[in-house]
């Protein structure tokens, strides 16, 4: 488990780090001076992805059967829902992963339920060998829901569990 989801992050990390920073820098630029008008009055911004009843659950593995973590979404846009990026950590490391590492994370399926929401669920089979190897206490999760339109929304901490010894 914590191979295929904390590592590929760390890559990831690795791999867009020099996009982060970018995209940092460019949102930390200056913009219209206080108090001069705009040339033109903005259009309100649409509607960003909604993330609602974000549900974690670990079973561990127990008399040679696989465990899982199972992670529960609903997910709303006006455009519809494109996909559902999971990422599970350690909540006691120094990980705090981004949207740009989330993005490169496992996909949870997603089921329309109308044309702007989905129920989107992820699940990972958790071997004893796998379980072994996973810091025990409290885990977050974390999210980037992507709207059919394009939009995105992160969730750093979307949902927290707990893995036992």
């Amino acid at each position: 488990m914590s191979l295929r989801i904390v590592v590929p992050s760390l890559i990831g990390a690795v791999a867009l780090g020099g996009v982060a920073i970018g995209g940092i820098a460019s949102a930390s630029s200056p913009g219209t001076p206080s108090g001069t008008p705009s040339a033109a009055p903005s259009a309100a911004a649409p509607a960003k992805p909604s993330v609602e009843n974000s549900a974690a659950r670990y079973v561990a593995p127990a008399g040679g059967a696989a465990g899982s973590l199972t992670f529960t979404a609903k997910v709303t846009d006006a455009s519809g829902v494109r996909s559902l990026k999971v990422l599970a950590w350690p909540k006691s490391s120094d990980l705090r992963p981004t949207a740009a590492e989330v993005a490169t994370a496992e996909s949870a399926t997603c089921e329309k339920s109308s044309a702007r929401t989905s129920a989107c669920t992820y699940t990972l089979k958790v071997t004893p060998e796998e379980a072994a190897e996973l810091p025990e206490g409290a885990w977050n999760v974390s999210v980037l829901a992507t709207a059919k339109d394009g939009d995105t929304t992160f969730v750093p901490e979307a949902a927290t569990f707990d893995v036992p010894r």
